[in-house]
Protein backbone atom coordinates (compact mmCIF):
# COMPACT_ATOMS: atom_id res chain seq x y z
CA UNK A 1 0.00 0.00 0.00
CA UNK A 2 1.21 3.50 -0.87
CA UNK A 3 1.58 5.36 2.43
CA UNK A 4 0.79 8.78 0.88
CA UNK A 5 -2.96 9.17 0.64
CA UNK A 6 -4.42 11.28 -2.15
CA UNK A 7 -7.83 12.32 -0.73
CA UNK A 8 -10.85 13.03 -2.90
CA UNK A 9 -10.86 16.64 -1.68
CA UNK A 10 -8.57 18.88 0.32
CA UNK A 11 -8.52 22.45 1.60
CA UNK A 12 -5.69 24.85 0.86
CA UNK A 13 -4.68 27.48 3.43
CA UNK A 14 -1.81 29.92 2.85
CA UNK A 15 0.17 32.34 4.99
CA UNK A 16 -2.11 35.21 3.91
CA UNK A 17 -5.16 33.28 5.11
CA UNK A 18 -3.51 32.69 8.47
CA UNK A 19 -2.53 36.35 8.77
CA UNK A 20 -6.12 37.41 8.07
CA UNK A 21 -7.37 35.16 10.87
CA UNK A 22 -4.71 36.36 13.31
CA UNK A 23 -5.70 39.98 12.69
CA UNK A 24 -9.24 39.17 13.79
CA UNK A 25 -8.00 37.22 16.81
CA UNK A 26 -6.17 40.39 17.85
CA UNK A 27 -9.22 42.58 17.27
CA UNK A 28 -12.20 43.51 19.43
CA UNK A 29 -14.73 41.34 17.58
CA UNK A 30 -14.57 37.56 17.29
CA UNK A 31 -18.22 37.07 16.34
CA UNK A 32 -21.19 39.19 15.10
CA UNK A 33 -18.61 41.78 14.13
CA UNK A 34 -17.67 43.71 10.97
CA UNK A 35 -15.99 40.80 9.17
CA UNK A 36 -19.32 39.00 8.86
CA UNK A 37 -20.88 41.80 6.84
CA UNK A 38 -17.66 42.21 4.84
CA UNK A 39 -17.72 38.53 3.86
CA UNK A 40 -21.42 38.71 3.00
CA UNK A 41 -20.86 41.75 0.81
CA UNK A 42 -17.92 40.08 -0.93
CA UNK A 43 -19.91 36.93 -1.76
CA UNK A 44 -22.90 38.98 -2.89
CA UNK A 45 -20.65 40.98 -5.21
CA UNK A 46 -19.00 37.83 -6.57
CA UNK A 47 -22.30 36.09 -7.32
CA UNK A 48 -24.17 39.19 -8.45
CA UNK A 49 -26.87 38.76 -5.80
CA UNK A 50 -28.25 41.72 -3.85
CA UNK A 51 -28.15 40.11 -0.41
CA UNK A 52 -26.06 37.47 1.34
CA UNK A 53 -26.52 35.90 4.76
CA UNK A 54 -23.58 34.03 6.29
CA UNK A 55 -24.20 31.16 8.71
CA UNK A 56 -22.39 28.38 10.52
CA UNK A 57 -22.67 25.63 7.85
CA UNK A 58 -24.18 24.72 4.52
CA UNK A 59 -26.81 22.73 6.42
CA UNK A 60 -27.71 25.82 8.48
CA UNK A 61 -27.93 27.77 5.23
CA UNK A 62 -30.43 25.26 3.82
CA UNK A 63 -32.49 25.44 7.01
CA UNK A 64 -32.50 29.25 6.88
CA UNK A 65 -33.49 29.27 3.22
CA UNK A 66 -36.33 26.78 3.71
CA UNK A 67 -37.56 28.85 6.65
CA UNK A 68 -37.52 32.02 4.54
CA UNK A 69 -39.69 30.27 1.96
CA UNK A 70 -42.22 29.55 4.69
CA UNK A 71 -42.03 25.77 4.58
CA UNK A 72 -44.36 24.38 7.24
CA UNK A 73 -46.31 21.23 8.11
CA UNK A 74 -48.43 20.10 5.17
CA UNK A 75 -46.08 21.56 2.55
CA UNK A 76 -44.31 19.35 0.05
CA UNK A 77 -40.89 20.18 -1.39
CA UNK A 78 -39.43 18.29 -4.35
CA UNK A 79 -35.82 17.16 -3.92
CA UNK A 80 -33.55 14.99 -6.11
CA UNK A 81 -32.62 11.47 -5.03
CA UNK A 82 -28.87 12.00 -5.46
CA UNK A 83 -27.85 14.54 -2.86
CA UNK A 84 -26.57 14.80 0.68
CA UNK A 85 -29.19 14.30 3.39
CA UNK A 86 -29.17 17.97 4.43
CA UNK A 87 -31.06 18.89 1.25
CA UNK A 88 -34.11 16.98 2.42
CA UNK A 89 -33.52 17.31 6.17
CA UNK A 90 -34.08 21.07 6.04
CA UNK A 91 -37.61 20.42 4.80
CA UNK A 92 -38.34 17.75 7.41
CA UNK A 93 -36.95 19.98 10.18
CA UNK A 94 -39.70 22.52 9.44
CA UNK A 95 -42.42 19.89 9.37
CA UNK A 96 -42.62 19.69 5.59
CA UNK A 97 -42.49 16.60 3.41
CA UNK A 98 -39.50 16.08 1.09
CA UNK A 99 -40.74 14.40 -2.09
CA UNK A 100 -37.83 12.46 -3.59
CA UNK A 101 -37.72 12.38 -7.40
CA UNK A 102 -35.37 10.76 -9.87
CA UNK A 103 -32.40 12.27 -11.70
CA UNK A 104 -31.36 12.38 -15.33
CA UNK A 105 -29.12 9.36 -15.98
CA UNK A 106 -26.46 11.29 -17.94
CA UNK A 107 -25.95 14.29 -15.65
CA UNK A 108 -27.45 13.00 -12.36
CA UNK A 109 -29.20 16.37 -12.00
CA UNK A 110 -32.87 16.51 -11.05
CA UNK A 111 -35.10 15.26 -13.89
CA UNK A 112 -37.55 18.00 -14.77
CA UNK A 113 -39.99 15.52 -16.32
CA UNK A 114 -40.08 13.66 -12.99
CA UNK A 115 -40.76 16.88 -11.11
CA UNK A 116 -43.96 17.44 -13.07
CA UNK A 117 -45.20 13.96 -12.19
CA UNK A 118 -44.96 14.76 -8.48
CA UNK A 119 -46.42 18.28 -8.25
CA UNK A 120 -49.57 18.37 -6.11
CA UNK A 121 -51.72 21.06 -4.56
CA UNK A 122 -49.42 20.92 -1.51
CA UNK A 123 -46.15 21.40 -3.42
CA UNK A 124 -44.50 24.65 -2.38
CA UNK A 125 -40.94 24.53 -3.72
CA UNK A 126 -38.27 22.69 -5.68
CA UNK A 127 -34.78 22.26 -4.30
CA UNK A 128 -32.44 21.96 -7.28
CA UNK A 129 -29.04 20.42 -6.46
CA UNK A 130 -26.11 21.43 -8.66
CA UNK A 131 -24.58 17.99 -8.28
CA UNK A 132 -20.76 17.77 -8.46
CA UNK A 133 -20.61 21.44 -9.51
CA UNK A 134 -22.80 21.41 -12.63
CA UNK A 135 -25.77 23.80 -12.52
CA UNK A 136 -29.19 22.35 -13.25
CA UNK A 137 -31.18 23.50 -16.27
CA UNK A 138 -32.73 26.54 -14.60
CA UNK A 139 -34.60 27.59 -17.74
CA UNK A 140 -36.61 24.37 -17.59
CA UNK A 141 -36.96 24.56 -13.81
CA UNK A 142 -38.38 28.09 -14.00
CA UNK A 143 -40.88 27.00 -16.65
CA UNK A 144 -42.22 24.37 -14.26
CA UNK A 145 -42.04 26.64 -11.23
CA UNK A 146 -43.91 29.44 -13.00
CA UNK A 147 -46.56 27.03 -14.27
CA UNK A 148 -47.35 25.73 -10.80
CA UNK A 149 -46.49 28.77 -8.67
CA UNK A 150 -43.48 27.18 -6.96
CA UNK A 151 -40.32 28.61 -5.40
CA UNK A 152 -36.85 27.41 -6.47
CA UNK A 153 -34.12 26.94 -3.90
CA UNK A 154 -30.73 26.16 -5.41
CA UNK A 155 -28.52 23.87 -3.35
CA UNK A 156 -25.31 25.10 -4.96
CA UNK A 157 -23.01 23.81 -2.22
CA UNK A 158 -21.04 22.11 -5.02
CA UNK A 159 -21.22 24.98 -7.47
CA UNK A 160 -19.75 28.24 -6.20
CA UNK A 161 -18.46 30.04 -9.31
CA UNK A 162 -20.32 27.87 -11.81
CA UNK A 163 -22.44 29.41 -14.57
CA UNK A 164 -25.53 28.41 -16.56
CA UNK A 165 -25.87 30.18 -19.92
CA UNK A 166 -23.49 32.87 -18.74
CA UNK A 167 -25.35 33.51 -15.47
CA UNK A 168 -23.44 32.74 -12.28
CA UNK A 169 -24.86 30.59 -9.51
CA UNK A 170 -26.46 32.93 -7.03
CA UNK A 171 -28.73 34.55 -9.63
CA UNK A 172 -30.47 31.44 -10.95
CA UNK A 173 -33.01 30.77 -8.17
CA UNK A 174 -35.08 32.55 -5.52
CA UNK A 175 -32.45 31.58 -2.94
CA UNK A 176 -29.06 29.94 -3.42
CA UNK A 177 -27.09 28.08 -0.78
CA UNK A 178 -23.30 27.65 -0.62
CA UNK A 179 -21.07 25.63 1.71
CA UNK A 180 -17.59 26.47 2.95
CA UNK A 181 -16.66 23.05 4.33
CA UNK A 182 -12.94 22.26 3.89
CA UNK A 183 -13.45 20.14 0.75
CA UNK A 184 -15.47 22.87 -1.00
CA UNK A 185 -14.10 25.55 -3.35
CA UNK A 186 -13.22 27.93 -0.51
CA UNK A 187 -13.36 27.23 3.20
CA UNK A 188 -14.15 28.95 6.46
CA UNK A 189 -13.53 25.71 8.38
CA UNK A 190 -17.25 25.19 8.62
CA UNK A 191 -19.68 27.72 7.25
CA UNK A 192 -22.37 28.49 4.72
CA UNK A 193 -24.09 31.33 2.90
CA UNK A 194 -27.48 32.06 1.35
CA UNK A 195 -27.72 34.65 -1.41
CA UNK A 196 -30.92 36.15 -2.77
CA UNK A 197 -32.33 39.19 -4.53
CA UNK A 198 -35.27 39.37 -2.09
CA UNK A 199 -34.85 41.74 0.86
CA UNK A 200 -37.59 40.05 2.90
CA UNK A 201 -35.92 36.64 2.64
CA UNK A 202 -32.61 38.12 3.75
CA UNK A 203 -34.24 39.82 6.74
CA UNK A 204 -35.98 36.59 7.80
CA UNK A 205 -32.78 34.56 7.55
CA UNK A 206 -30.73 37.07 9.55
CA UNK A 207 -33.28 36.78 12.33
CA UNK A 208 -33.51 32.99 12.08
CA UNK A 209 -29.73 32.55 12.44
CA UNK A 210 -29.80 34.52 15.69
CA UNK A 211 -32.50 32.88 17.87
CA UNK A 212 -35.28 34.83 16.13
CA UNK A 213 -33.93 38.06 17.66
CA UNK A 214 -34.47 41.30 15.77
CA UNK A 215 -30.95 42.71 16.37
CA UNK A 216 -27.61 41.04 17.05
CA UNK A 217 -25.02 42.09 19.63
CA UNK A 218 -23.05 44.19 17.14
CA UNK A 219 -26.15 46.12 16.12
CA UNK A 220 -27.14 46.71 19.76
CA UNK A 221 -23.62 47.90 20.51
CA UNK A 222 -23.74 50.39 17.63
CA UNK A 223 -27.15 51.67 18.78
CA UNK A 224 -26.01 51.82 22.42
CA UNK A 225 -28.97 49.78 23.67
CA UNK A 226 -29.54 46.56 25.59
CA UNK A 227 -33.04 45.99 24.23
CA UNK A 228 -33.93 43.17 21.85
CA UNK A 229 -37.05 41.26 20.87
CA UNK A 230 -37.58 37.62 19.92
CA UNK A 231 -39.89 37.90 16.92
CA UNK A 232 -40.01 34.23 15.90
CA UNK A 233 -38.37 30.87 16.42
CA UNK A 234 -34.69 30.80 15.57
CA UNK A 235 -31.39 29.07 16.20
CA UNK A 236 -27.77 29.93 16.85
CA UNK A 237 -26.53 29.61 13.29
CA UNK A 238 -24.12 32.54 13.56
CA UNK A 239 -20.73 32.41 11.87
CA UNK A 240 -17.69 34.00 13.52
CA UNK A 241 -15.55 36.89 12.34
CA UNK A 242 -12.61 34.48 12.56
CA UNK A 243 -14.22 32.26 9.92
CA UNK A 244 -15.30 35.18 7.77
CA UNK A 245 -11.76 36.61 7.70
CA UNK A 246 -10.59 33.27 6.32
CA UNK A 247 -13.45 33.26 3.81
CA UNK A 248 -12.65 36.76 2.54
CA UNK A 249 -9.03 35.80 2.01
CA UNK A 250 -9.96 32.56 0.26
CA UNK A 251 -12.54 34.20 -2.00
CA UNK A 252 -9.79 36.19 -3.69
CA UNK A 253 -8.25 32.92 -4.88
CA UNK A 254 -11.47 31.30 -6.08
CA UNK A 255 -11.22 32.01 -9.80
CA UNK A 256 -7.70 30.61 -10.01
CA UNK A 257 -8.74 27.52 -8.08
CA UNK A 258 -11.76 27.02 -10.34
CA UNK A 259 -9.51 27.21 -13.39
CA UNK A 260 -7.26 24.53 -11.89
CA UNK A 261 -10.24 22.26 -11.11
CA UNK A 262 -11.40 22.56 -14.71
CA UNK A 263 -7.89 21.79 -15.93
CA UNK A 264 -7.76 18.63 -13.79
CA UNK A 265 -11.18 17.59 -15.07
CA UNK A 266 -9.84 17.97 -18.60
CA UNK A 267 -6.93 15.65 -17.81
CA UNK A 268 -9.30 13.02 -16.47
CA UNK A 269 -11.64 13.35 -19.45
CA UNK A 270 -8.71 12.85 -21.85
CA UNK A 271 -7.51 9.83 -19.89
CA UNK A 272 -10.88 8.07 -19.79
CA UNK A 273 -12.42 9.07 -23.11
CA UNK A 274 -16.15 8.58 -23.64
CA UNK A 275 -16.54 4.98 -24.78
CA UNK A 276 -14.66 2.93 -22.19
CA UNK A 277 -15.62 1.26 -18.95
CA UNK A 278 -15.01 4.51 -17.01
CA UNK A 279 -17.55 7.11 -18.06
CA UNK A 280 -17.40 10.72 -16.84
CA UNK A 281 -20.76 12.42 -16.36
CA UNK A 282 -22.15 14.45 -19.24
CA UNK A 283 -21.59 18.21 -19.09
CA UNK A 284 -24.53 20.09 -20.60
CA UNK A 285 -24.29 22.83 -23.22
CA UNK A 286 -23.96 26.34 -21.79
CA UNK A 287 -22.50 25.17 -18.46
CA UNK A 288 -19.33 26.38 -16.79
CA UNK A 289 -18.76 23.50 -14.38
CA UNK A 290 -17.27 24.18 -10.93
CA UNK A 291 -16.02 20.57 -10.41
CA UNK A 292 -16.37 20.29 -6.67
CA UNK A 293 -16.39 16.55 -7.43
CA UNK A 294 -15.11 14.56 -10.38
CA UNK A 295 -17.64 11.75 -10.65
CA UNK A 296 -17.38 8.80 -13.02
CA UNK A 297 -19.57 5.76 -13.61
CA UNK A 298 -17.96 2.34 -13.78
CA UNK A 299 -19.54 0.02 -16.32
CA UNK A 300 -19.63 -2.85 -13.84
CA UNK A 301 -21.23 -5.27 -16.34
CA UNK A 302 -18.48 -4.68 -18.90
CA UNK A 303 -15.84 -5.00 -16.16
CA UNK A 304 -17.49 -7.98 -14.41
CA UNK A 305 -16.57 -6.33 -11.12
CA UNK A 306 -18.41 -4.44 -8.42
CA UNK A 307 -17.85 -0.81 -7.59
CA UNK A 308 -17.11 -1.90 -4.02
CA UNK A 309 -14.14 -3.99 -5.19
CA UNK A 310 -12.71 -1.10 -7.21
CA UNK A 311 -13.27 1.32 -4.32
CA UNK A 312 -11.50 -0.96 -1.85
CA UNK A 313 -8.56 -1.54 -4.20
CA UNK A 314 -8.14 2.20 -4.74
CA UNK A 315 -8.19 2.85 -1.01
CA UNK A 316 -5.59 0.14 -0.43
CA UNK A 317 -3.43 1.85 -3.06
CA UNK A 318 -3.65 5.21 -1.29
CA UNK A 319 -6.25 6.77 -3.58
CA UNK A 320 -8.97 8.32 -1.43
CA UNK A 321 -11.89 7.73 -3.78
CA UNK A 322 -15.38 8.31 -2.43
CA UNK A 323 -19.01 7.77 -3.40
CA UNK A 324 -21.58 10.60 -3.65
CA UNK A 325 -24.33 9.68 -2.69
CA UNK A 326 -26.57 6.83 -1.58
CA UNK A 327 -29.99 7.84 -2.97
CA UNK A 328 -32.28 9.44 -0.40
CA UNK A 329 -35.08 6.97 -1.10
CA UNK A 330 -32.84 4.13 0.12
CA UNK A 331 -32.21 5.77 3.50
CA UNK A 332 -34.19 4.32 6.43
CA UNK A 333 -35.37 7.69 7.74
CA UNK A 334 -37.09 8.70 4.50
CA UNK A 335 -38.53 5.22 4.07
CA UNK A 336 -39.91 5.08 7.61
CA UNK A 337 -41.07 8.70 7.85
CA UNK A 338 -42.14 9.58 4.31
CA UNK A 339 -42.79 6.26 2.58
CA UNK A 340 -39.78 6.33 0.24
CA UNK A 341 -38.92 2.93 -1.20
CA UNK A 342 -36.43 0.98 -3.29
CA UNK A 343 -37.43 1.20 -6.95
CA UNK A 344 -38.82 4.72 -6.56
CA UNK A 345 -35.89 6.36 -8.40
CA UNK A 346 -34.49 3.79 -10.86
CA UNK A 347 -32.00 6.12 -12.59
CA UNK A 348 -30.46 7.25 -9.30
CA UNK A 349 -30.41 3.71 -7.91
CA UNK A 350 -28.71 2.31 -11.02
CA UNK A 351 -26.16 5.14 -11.02
CA UNK A 352 -25.39 4.64 -7.34
CA UNK A 353 -24.11 1.11 -7.99
CA UNK A 354 -21.53 2.56 -10.40
CA UNK A 355 -20.54 5.94 -8.95
CA UNK A 356 -17.00 6.81 -7.97
CA UNK A 357 -15.66 10.25 -7.02
CA UNK A 358 -11.99 10.67 -7.93
CA UNK A 359 -9.59 13.14 -6.28
CA UNK A 360 -9.92 16.74 -7.45
CA UNK A 361 -8.62 19.86 -5.69
CA UNK A 362 -6.38 22.75 -6.79
CA UNK A 363 -3.14 21.47 -5.25
CA UNK A 364 -3.44 18.07 -6.98
CA UNK A 365 -0.27 17.73 -9.06
CA UNK A 366 0.30 16.23 -12.50
CA UNK A 367 2.08 13.35 -10.76
CA UNK A 368 -0.94 12.83 -8.49
CA UNK A 369 -3.28 12.73 -11.48
CA UNK A 370 -1.04 10.23 -13.26
CA UNK A 371 -0.97 8.08 -10.15
CA UNK A 372 -4.77 8.12 -9.87
CA UNK A 373 -5.37 7.19 -13.51
CA UNK A 374 -2.56 4.62 -13.65
CA UNK A 375 -3.71 2.99 -10.42
CA UNK A 376 -7.28 2.78 -11.65
CA UNK A 377 -6.15 1.30 -14.97
CA UNK A 378 -4.02 -1.25 -13.16
CA UNK A 379 -6.85 -2.28 -10.83
CA UNK A 380 -9.29 -2.71 -13.69
CA UNK A 381 -6.72 -4.73 -15.66
CA UNK A 382 -6.00 -7.04 -12.74
CA UNK A 383 -9.56 -7.75 -11.69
Amino acid sequence: MNSTLIPYGRHQVGADDIEAVVRVLNSSWLTTGPKVAEFENAVAAYTGAKYAVAVSSGTAALHCAAYALGIEPGDEVIVPALTFAATANCVAALGGTPVVVDVHPETLLIDVAEIQKHVTARTKAIIAVDYAGQPCNYDMLHEVADRYGLHILADACHALGACFNGVRTGQLADLTVFSFHPVKHITTGEGGMVVTNHARYAEMMRRFRNHGITADHHQRSQENTWHYEVADIGFNYRITDIQCALGISQLGKLDGWLARRREIAGYYADAFGTAGAIRPLKVSQGVDHAYHLYVVRLDTEQLSVSRAEVFQALRESGIGANVHYPPLNLQPYYQNRFGAYRGQCPAAEAAYEQLLSLPIYPSLTAQDIERVTATLDSILSDI
